[in-house]
C-alpha cells in the first residue's frame, strides 16, 4: 500500500520505521546468536583437525619401526653400514679385499668419429657372454654411429660407450658394461666374429669381496645385503683393497627422545587449545568460546588420563609426568637413561602395543575426530543444526517483519489520510464562518 506521508504535515513513515527498529530486536538478537554460533563451530572444526592430527602422530609414534633405533656407524671412510631391527647390538670387523669393478673394453686402432670402423658389413655384434643370445646391432658404420647405436636405450645393449680422444681428430673406443660384477663381461666384435678396431684390451669385471674374521663375502654389486641379519654393508672410494672398519650397531636413543617429544608438545598444544577455548573467564582471563561445553572438557580428561596406563602406576620414571597447570613435562634425559637400560620395556610402555602410551593416546583422539560418530563431530553436526534452524528462525522474521510494516503502513496511511481530510473540513469552515455577516446590535 502506497504511503501518503506528510500530506497532513504528519511524518508517518517516520514514524513506521521507528517502530519497526523495535520490532527487529528480536531479529537482530537472533542474527548476534548466528554468529556467535558460527565462531564456535570454526573453533570447533579447528580443534577437531587438530584431534586427528594428533591421532596421526601418535600412531606414528607408536608403529614398531619408530623404535627401530639401531644404528650402524663406520671408523672407515668408504665403507658404510645400515641396520634394521632384524639385528642386535654388536661390533664387527670388516677387511675390503676388493671394489666391484665393471668390464670395460679398450679398442685399440684409433679413428675419426665420421670414419667408417666396421668391416664386411655396418652391423656389429654384442655377445653379453651370459648364455643369451647374441645382439646383432645395425649401426651406420661410422665410428659416431657406433657409440651411437651402443648408448641408445631402445637398444638395450647393457653397456655404455665413448669416443675416447688421444689426438687431434683421433679417438680410441672405450665400452664398458653398466653393471659390475664378474658376470658383467661381454665382447663386441663386426658381424663375422673378426676384431673390430683392431681388438681390444680387457679389463676384466669383478665381484667386490669383504672378509670377517676369515670369512669371505662376495657380491656382484659394492653392496651386500644383509651381510649379517639386518646389517647392509656398501663400499666406495677411498675404501681400496685392505681398507679395515670397524662397524658398530648401538642403539641410538635421540630418535626415541625426538619421536617422544614430538607427541607431548603436539598433546600439549591440544590441552592449550581447549583451554583456552573452554575458559570460564574467571581470574581475569577471557572466556572461551565453548565455555561451559562439557563434551570438550571430557575430552581433555580422556587426553590427560592417558598418560597413565591404567594399572596404578606412571610414566615418571620413563621421563613424562604431569606438572601443576594439568600439562605434560618430558624429562628428555630420564627417558634416554631407560631406554638405553631397557629399550623393550620403554617400547612396550610408550608405543602401540596394548596399554602403550602412544596408543592410549591414538585412541582418544580417534574417538574425539572420529568423522562419523567422534565426540567433537557429533558436537560440529549439532552445532551446524542449531546454526540451521536459527537461520530459519531469522526467515520467519524477515517474513512476519514485512507483514508488520505493511500493516503499520496501511494504519498510518490511513491515519494520514483521514487527518488531511480533516484538515480540509476545519481550512473549509473557517472559511465558511469567517465569511459570514456581521451584527452589530
Amino acid at each position: 500500500m502506497a504511503s501518503v506521508s506528510g500530506l497532513s504535515g504528519f511524518d508517518s513513515a517516520s514514524i513506521v520505521d521507528q517502530l519497526m527498529q523495535l520490532e527487529t530486536v528480536g531479529r537482530t538478537r537472533v542474527q548476534t546468536r548466528v554468529r556467535s554460533e558460527e565462531t564456535a563451530l570454526r573453533s570447533l572444526q579447528t580443534l577437531n583437525t587438530r584431534l586427528a592430527a594428533l591421532a596421526t602422530k601418535a600412531a606414528d609414534t607408536g608403529r614398531p619401526g619408530a623404535w627401530s633405533t639401531l644404528t650402524a656407524t663406520s671408523s672407515a671412510p668408504g665403507v658404510g653400514a645400515t641396520a634394521t631391527a632384524a639385528t642386535t647390538a654388536s661390533s664387527f670387523s670388516v677387511t675390503v679385499e676388493r671394489l666391484a669393478l665393471t668390464h670395460q673394453l679398450a679398442f685399440t686402432a684409433p679413428a675419426g668419429l665420421a670414419d667408417t670402423v666396421t668391416s664386411g658389413s655396418t652391423t656389429v655384434r654384442l655377445d653379453r657372454l651370459d648364455g643369451t643370445t647374441p645382439l646383432e646391432l645395425e649401426t651406420d658404420g661410422t665410428l659416431q654411429g657406433l657409440v651411437s647405436a651402443l648408448n641408445d636405450p631402445a637398444n638395450e645393449t647393457g653397456v655404455r660407450a665413448t669416443a675416447v680422444r688421444v689426438a687431434e681428430g683421433s679417438y680410441r673406443l672405450l665400452v664398458e658394461s653398466t653393471a659390475t660384477g664378474q658376470a658383467s663381461d661381454f665382447a663386441l666384435t663386426n658381424l663375422d666374429g673378426s676384431d673390430l678396431l683392431g681388438g681390444a684390451t680387457p679389463r676384466v669385471g669383478q665381484d667386490a669381496a669383504v672378509s670377517l674374521g676369515g670369512i669371505t663375502a662376495t657380491s656382484p654389486t659394492n653392496t651386500f645385503a644383509d651381510l649379517m641379519p639386518g646389517v647392509t654393508v656398501t663400499l666406495a672410494p677411498p675404501a681400496t683393497a685392505g681398507t679395515v672398519a670397524e662397524l658398530t650397531v648401538a642403539r641410538d636413543a635421540s630418535t626415541v627422545k625426538t619421536q617422544v617429544k614430538a607427541l607431548v608438545d603436539d598433546l600439549n598444544a591440544a590441552l592449550k587449545e581447549i583451554d583456552a577455548l573452554t575458559a570460564s573467564g574467571g581470574s581475569g582471563t577471557a572466556k572461551g568460546l565453548l565455555a561451559g561445553d562439557s563434551g570438550v572438557r571430557s575430552v581433555r580428561t580422556a587426553l590427560l588420563d592417558a598418560v597413565y596406563p591404567g594399572d596404578g602406576t606412571s610414566l615418571a620414571s620413563l621421563g613424562i609426568q604431569t606438572d601443576r597447570y594439568g600439562k605434560l613435562v618430558l624429562d628428555e634425559a630420564a627417558l634416554a637413561k631407560a631406554y638405553e637400560a631397557d629399550p623393550e620395556s620403554v617400547a612396550a610402555a610408550l608405543g602401540s602395543g596394548a596399554g602403550g602410551f602412544a596408543a592410549r593416546v591414538q585412541d582418544v583422539a580417534k574417538q574425539a575426530s572420529r568423522s562419523v560418530d567422534g565426540t567433537l563431530t557429533s558436537a560440529i553436526n549439532g552445532r551446524q543444526e542449531g546454526i540451521k534452524r536459527l537461520n530459519g528462525s531469522i526467515d520467519q522474521w524477515d517474513t512476519r517483519l514485512e507483514l508488520r510494516r505493511t500493516t503499520l503502513t496501511r494504519q498510518f496511511t490511513a491515519l494520514e489520510t483521514a487527518l488531511n481530510t480533516m484538515n480540509s473540513q476545519s481550512t473549509w469552515l473557517a472559511g465558511q464562518i469567517s465569511g459570514l455577516p456581521s451584527w452589530n446590535g
